[in-house]
């Protein structure tokens, strides 16, 4: 069997043509014969198929393509069709494809001393083309892109073979077969060249300047411009009578390589230099060594993009895996500086990256080819055959490396781009390897390796204040280290002025000072760094990018971006994407979406230079109205035992609220967001936020008192009182000292605990709110519970039941009947107890009031474990954990009760169990509590 592209697509036996019949799978076909033995993405099939907006349906089209040529090629042991991860791979031996036995033939050719034998070789390969190539498949992406080079590699061996047929002296011949050839390529100088020469060799003088003059005019006409220099001297020549110098120069200047295999007299090696000392990055140097590996199918990896932050190391690690792995490239390795982002705004073109290839490769300049889809093809062509890294740095986009990306099996592209590339990784089937930043142990091995392990060693924690404020970026920890280096005598301390004000959002309302991280030339200043990606961007992109600044967290949401830009989802979910892409933005975790440090300053430099003031508040005021009316939604789904209802005006136009509709959802967005809350109310605080410092702080009351934070509690409440207080609202007092207080005793500071409460309660009675007076008079009772005095905390309570009957509060009134049972029970009326929680729990399942009635089934098993019904006391309890069970403060006090009355029951082991699960919980949020916790479990034995 063999296969034909150089004509008819098709497979062929005996002489006989035996498909595919259509167009479609002689298109699918074709690319898996372009590059046999090497896989061919499904994205690629289908843009060769229906370009850049294929149908939904089409990748099922591909495969029932693919099957159909399988059924053709089953008979054919010889050519082998194979599915991978990768694409399809059809494996033929290149003797079996006429593009490549004719490469081969020209390659030979190339080889050949024997002029007369390399031009029966390139004569041969000519043979092969049966009609214009890729004559009859569809779309058309193979005849547009493909085609070009292909015709570009027929004329070049044509050139080449009509030069060697001249120095044997078959100018007649030479003259016949050019003159239609000129006639359909009249702009191609070189075809000019040689027939002008083989009309003079045959005493055509007036010939050859009539066809000079009509390649004269067509080229004014058509260009504007005049022939170039080769055919300027030839007329010249001709017009002086040196006829037979002109011949031999025209006919011997062709002897230059033209074949991708002619020798070449050095192999270029065009890598920069490798950096010394280079640092950590050990896992990304085995990743680009895993991933420009051959596969199962022997096939090497077409292209690999390297991609990354501004300052993050892209070139330095690409330039130093190049030198590791040269040897696997015999033949040369080529470099350019692609200018993607960089000081100057125009990127170098494809075109004239692909004429410094040629150049790097030495082909004549009077050979180079006019257009740049023939410069890619006779780049393309030169590479056949050749094991050849091609290092493309610093790319723009995808369009302006697909030119320059070799189509050989053993040449390997290495590209580095802010841009993520992904038209590549669709298109070609490239492979990608994200930088990270360094994280702390590399960012120490950096500076001890540039400044030696002694200095670094003497100052750790100036280190370590370096480490943090650089945030991974090697650049930035190679310009601090340069900096150290030039002042040798200086202390790394001293440093750390410079880096102190390019802190973070904690520093103050100024922005983070960038001046400290500039090494003196554009390369090394991180600010000039970041702009050349921010000049990349849309508008608003670049607008979304600026507000950015004005967050005061490391990560944000989709809907939090909606709201900060004041736009819709979809579109913020778009502008997120395009900072993705130029690596400005970094997406962690699906739907989030973070930055580091040094962006965020550089990004509050930005908003604070080209947004107004009035601007600037606007999106902080939506920001921070996303945090607050998204937190009192979840805070609703959450319910806390006692609390102070608070009421909220709406939110601004453009705020996006998250979607949570259940409790479980409320949790999730608590954890992903509490860091930043925290962050959101400080900064509101400054910012002059006082009414969202305090609601905000009271929103996330209910998922930090579940989940046993209030160390947080009290910061976010400590920060939330100074805000109230600024406002002289009585009310916003009130709520945060409750919720202050309600923080402080879990922590043990029953004192001040108690002093906040006392002040909430005479605000609350200003106020005239007797639920607010309620829920300080129930805290109360719980200090008075732990000083052992019962009957006082029962006559708080009481008054707290009689102010929630009198609001018409039921839920509060049914969570207050069961502290009065607790109360009884305490004092030991145990009757009593029962009656007063068995009230409770008929209005916490009037009220469907789970979080109640979980309190109210624990008060319930305590007084049962009191009587010694024990078995009962262990029901009520496990009753109690089907909800109690998910909140984890509440969790760890009824797990420890579950398993006192267990062991109290004769049940050791299994108590044991449970107070060991008790102790887990108490040890992470209560550690104060935890020693004697584990006591009591040591005392029970093993």
């Amino acid at each position: 069997m063999e296969f034909r592209l150089l004509g008819p697509v098709g497979a062929w036996h005996a002489g006989r043509r035996l498909g595919p019949a259509t167009p479609q799978h002689r298109t699918v076909l074709a690319m898996l014969l372009l590059e046999p033995g090497r896989p061919v993405p499904v994205a690629r099939l289908q843009t060769a198929l229906w370009g850049s907006e294929p149908p939904e349906s089409s990748r099922n089209a591909v495969q029932g393509h693919i099957s159909r040529l399988r059924r053709l090629l089953a008979p054919f042991p010889e050519a082998a069709l194979t599915t991978s991860a990768r694409g399809y791979c059809l494996t033929a031996g290149r003797d079996r494809v006429d593009l490549h036995r004719f490469r081969d033939l020209v390659r030979d050719a190339g080889g050949e001393p024997d002029p007369a034998r390399a031009a029966d070789l390139l004569r041969a390969a000519l043979t092969l083309w049966q009609g214009p190539p890729l004559a009859d498949v569809a779309g058309r992406w193979l005849p547009d892109v493909v085609l070009p080079g292909l015709e570009e590699e027929r004329l070049a061996a044509l050139e080449r073979r009509v030069a060697l047929d001249l120095r044997q002296g078959r100018h007649q011949e030479v003259a016949a077969e050019l003159t239609p050839l000129v006639g359909e390529n009249p702009l191609r100088e070189r075809l000019v060249s040689l027939l002008m020469t083989a009309l003079l060799r045959g005493d055509h003088r007036t010939e050859a300047l009539a066809v000079f003059r009509g390649v004269r005019r067509r080229f004014a006409e058509e260009l504007g411009i005049e022939p170039g220099e080769e055919l300027q001297r030839l007329h010249q020549a001709i017009l002086a009578g040196r006829e037979e110098a002109s011949a031999r120069g025209a006919a011997s200047a062709v002897k230059g390589p033209i074949s991708p295999s002619t020798p070449q007299p050095a192999v270029p090696r065009h890598l920069p230099p490798d950096t010394e000392p280079f640092t950590a990055r050990q896992d990304e140097l085995a990743a680009l060594d895993r991933l420009t590996a051959p596969g199962p199918d022997q096939a090497p990896a077409p292209c690999v993009v390297v991609t990354g932050t501004g300052g993050v190391g892209k070139t330095t690690l690409a330039v130093h895996w190049a030198h590791r792995a040269r040897d696997r490239f015999p033949d040369g390795q080529l470099y350019v500086n692609l200018q993607g982002y960089g000081p100057t705004h125009a990127a170098r073109s494809p075109a004239e990256a692909v004429r410094l290839f040629l150049d790097a490769l030495q082909v004549p300049p009077e050979l180079i080819p006019a257009t740049l889809d023939a410069q890619a093809g006779l780049y393309r062509s030169l590479l056949a055959g050749r094991r050849m890294l091609i290092l493309l740095d610093n790319a723009l986009d995808a369009d302006q490396v697909r030119p320059l990306l070799p189509s050989a099996p053993g040449c390997l592209a290495l590209i580095t781009s802010r841009a993520e590339l992904t038209g590549l990784v669709a298109a070609e089937g490239a492979r990608t390897l994200s930088l990270r930043l360094f994280s702390p142990a590399e960012s120490r091995e950096l500076l001890a390796r540039r400044l030696g392990k002694d200095k670094v060693g003497a100052e750790p924690q100036a280190v370590d204040d370096i480490v943090s404020r650089c945030a991974g970026l090697p650049l930035a920890l190679s310009i601090v280290a340069a900096r150290a280096h030039t002042r040798p005598a200086f202390p790394l301390r001293a440093l750390i002025t410079g880096l102190e004000e390019a802190d973070g959002p904690e520093a103050g309302d100024e922005p983070g000072n960038l001046d400290v991280f500039d090494g003196g030339d554009t390369g090394t200043n991180l600010r000039t760094v970041f702009s050349w990606s921010y000049r990349a961007l849309t508008p608003d992109a670049a607008r979304l990018f600026r507000l950015k600044g004005l967050l005061p967290a490391p990560e944000i949401s989709t809907s939090a971006a909606a709201s900060l830009a004041g736009v819709t989802v979809r579109e913020a979910r778009r502008l997120l994407t395009e900072l993705t892409r130029a690596n400005l933005a970094a997406e962690p975790s699906p739907g989030r979406y973070g930055w580091h440090d040094l962006l965020r300053a550089y990004a509050e430099e930005l908003t604070l230079l080209h947004d107004s003031d009035g601007e600037r508040r606007e999106a902080l005021h939506r920001l921070l109205d996303h945090y607050l009316h998204s937190a009192h939604l979840g805070d609703g789904l959450l319910e806390m035992l006692h609390r102070v209802p608070l009421t909220l005006p709406g939110p601004r136009p453009g705020v996006v609220v998250a979607r949570i509709t259940d409790r479980a959802q409320s949790l999730a967005w608590f954890g992903r967001e509490h860091r930043t809350l925290l962050a959101a109310i400080r900064h509101a605080a400054r910012a002059g936020f006082d009414a969202h410092a305090w609601q905000l702080a009271c929103a996330c009351w209910g998922f930090l008192s579940q989940e046993g934070r209030s160390d947080d509690q009290v910061a976010m409440y400590r920060t939330a009182l100074e805000a109230a207080l600024r406002l002289a609202d009585p009310a916003a007092q009130a709520h945060v000292r409750v919720g202050l207080a309600q923080a402080l005793i879990r922590l043990g500071q029953d004192g001040t605990s108690g002093a906040h409460l006392s002040q909430a309660l005479a605000l609350f009675r200003t106020l005239d709110d007797p639920v607010g007076q309620g829920v300080c008079l129930t805290y109360l009772s719980v200090l008075e519970d732990r000083q052992g005095r019962y009957a006082e905390g029962l006559a708080l309570c009481e008054e707290a039941l009689r102010l929630h009957r009198s609001a018409g509060d039921r839920a509060g009134e049914g969570r207050v009947l069961n502290n009065v049972g607790w109360f009884h029970a305490r004092l030991g009326a145990y009757g009593e107890a029962l009656r007063r929680c068995e009230e409770a729990l008929l209005i916490h399942r009037e009220l469907d009031d789970e979080p109640g009635e979980s309190a109210t089934l624990d008060s319930m098993g305590y007084i049962h474990h009191l009587l010694g019904q024990y078995e009962e006391a262990i029901a009520y309890y496990l009753r109690s954990l089907s909800w109690r069970g998910g909140n984890r403060a509440l969790g760890a006090r009824t797990l420890q009760r579950l398993g006192e009355a267990q062991v109290a029951a004769g049940r050791v082991a299994e108590g044991r169990r449970t107070l060991g699960r008790a102790l887990d919980l108490v040890a992470e949020l209560a550690p104060g509590d935890a020693g004697a916790l584990r006591a009591r479990i040591d005392g029970l034995g093993g």
